[in-house]
């Protein structure tokens, strides 16, 4: 049972009585007699919330920053009319709109008293109401929402029944994919690759394409002879050259770090609410995954730390994004160190066959020199390997600072970092590792453009 302002205006008119007309116990004692009286009564006729039925539909995906909307359909077996309010309790990152913490999307540390919006509904005997809920989550993984509560008013409306019932519902927020505006800049030079456009640039791949006939400019030692001979037109040769396209079905294994270092913050909140290493890594990762499923190859994912948090492996083409996006979504950084031995060893064990292993981690100086570089030369023995990581852009702006005393000493410590990471990434190439190290707004097209060039160079 819950009470209503308007017993306490009741209550309160009753005070001045008592205190006015009749300033005794008997005044109090009939005062409150009036307002119990009216309270019981009032939850006496109030519809009833036990029979309530509830059952929900709508969206189950969304991306991060869009909008999703959700329906709770509120039906009354009973025969008495409800008259209540309805609260659909989701939680603050959720983003349900017209609460304060949807108002303030981005900020991932909403207040967790947060008050959600009450729908006044009348549902006749028999009867059901529709109620719509529209999110727009401020944060990645499953949002749910675990019950709903209810206030069935009496028509005095000093009173309410009130009880809190169980209808679940789960919102998968998947990441944003903001980097996707970058794909179609990359398709066009993939297909220039596959001698497809009108160009008809030379890939360098090991698979025959096509013949056509010399230009100025093509590499004389593509040129077939014998097909050249087969044109022979009196004294008149037309010369013929080979078109290659890069190989195709190709294994890419993409490697996640989600140990400590994936919780760094980076200086920026573009790629996620959160703003760390991990939300710029999966962006990375889905623009690769988006790039090499439309050339023709295989892509794999694997999530680890000390031990494989989420893998997709050996699905089909048509599937892979989606899977990979879904997994993606629940990722979190673990606040452990990397086990890099580990790490290389679940790989080749994963990937027996020659791979394109690209591991999106961190180049700091001590996790590097302690953890992946004694043991990265086993995994390029086999494979060939990409190490992508996201710099952070305060480092970059630290490294000009020169207005004060501070300023300087920030200065000093930035380039000594950068320093650290240039020299990890020498170590990294004497190991015939490709690295790209780039801030968060272009590691995404870096990579991608890192992927193109191993393709043009027939390495993968």
């Amino acid at each position: 049972m819950a009470l209503t302002w308007r017993a306490g205006a009741l209550a309160a008119l009753g005070a001045v009585f008592v205190g006015l007309v009749l300033p005794s116990w008997a005044g109090i004692a009939a005062v409150a007699a009036v307002v119990l009286a009216g309270v019981l009564l009032d939850v006496a006729l109030a519809g009833p919330v036990r029979t309530l039925e509830f059952e929900r539909s709508g969206d189950t995906t969304v991306r991060l920053g869009s909008t999703a909307r959700v329906q709770l359909v509120v039906a009354n077996p009973s025969g008495r009319r409800v008259r209540a309010l309805i609260r659909d309790a989701w939680p603050p990152s959720a983003g349900l709109l017209g609460t304060p913490a949807a108002a303030r999307s981005g900020n991932r540390l909403a207040d967790p008293t947060i008050v959600q919006p009450r729908h006044a509904v009348t549902i006749p005997a028999g009867e059901r109401r529709r109620i719509e809920s529209v999110l727009v989550p401020t944060r990645r993984g499953d949002r749910q929402a675990e019950h709903v509560s209810v206030r069935s008013f009496g028509p005095l409306g000093l009173a309410a029944r009130q009880r809190t019932m169980q209808s679940p519902w789960r919102v998968r927020v998947l990441p944003p994919f903001l980097s996707r505006r970058h794909l179609p800049s990359r398709l066009a030079r993939l297909r220039e690759l596959d001698g497809r456009t009108s160009l008809l640039v030379r890939g360098q791949g090991t698979e025959f394409d096509s013949l056509r006939d010399y230009t100025v400019g093509d590499d004389v030692r593509s040129i077939d002879w014998r097909a050249t001979a087969r044109r022979h037109i009196g004294d008149h040769y037309d010369v013929v050259v080979r078109t290659w396209r890069p190989e195709r079905d190709r294994a890419i294994l993409i490697v996640l770090d989600t140990g400590r270092t994936a919780a760094g913050r980076i200086g920026t909140e573009e790629l996620g609410t959160d703003g760390v290493r991990l939300d710029a890594c999966l962006d990375a990762a889905l623009l690769l995954t988006a790039l090499a499923l439309r050339a023709g190859d295989r892509v794999d994912l694997l999530a680890y730390d000390r031990r494989i948090r989420t893998a997709v492996t050996r699905t089909a083409a048509s599937q892979t994004l989606a899977q990979v996006t879904d997994a993606m979504a629940v990722l979190e950084p673990e606040l452990v160190e990397l086990d890099a031995r580990g790490l290389v060893t679940t790989v080749l064990n994963r990937a027996s066959q020659r791979a394109l292993v690209v591991l999106l981690t961190s180049l700091d100086s001590a996790p590097m020199t302690e953890g992946l570089l004694p043991v990265i030369g086993r995994l390029t023995a086999r494979h060939e390997v990409v190490v992508a990581s996201v710099a952070d852009p305060r480092i970059e702006e630290m490294a000009r600072g020169r207005g004060d005393a501070t300023a300087v000493y920030e200065a000093a410590s930035a380039e000594r970092a950068r320093a650290e990471r240039r020299h990890v990434a020498d170590l990294l190439a004497k190991h015939r590792v490709t690295v790209v190290d780039q801030p968060p707004a272009l590691i995404a097209p870096a990579l991608a453009d890192a992927y193109l060039a191993l393709k043009a160079a027939g390495r993968l």
